[in-house]
């Protein structure tokens, strides 16, 4: 359920930020791999508890 509520949240800033036309303050490359670093992170954090 966390995830989808994490999704839900992403989506609705990314709408935002195309709708105020703010560009994005990170390259995507380097938005992407901060984005995977997250998700391993989350990942790992569930193994380990």
């Amino acid at each position: 359920m966390v995830c989808v509520q994490s999704f839900g949240a992403g989506a609705v800033v990314g709408v935002l930020y195309a709708a105020l036309r703010v560009r994005s303050p990170a390259p995507p490359l380097i938005g992407l791999i901060g984005l995977a670093g997250m998700l391993i992170g989350y990942g790992l954090s569930d193994c380990l508890t």
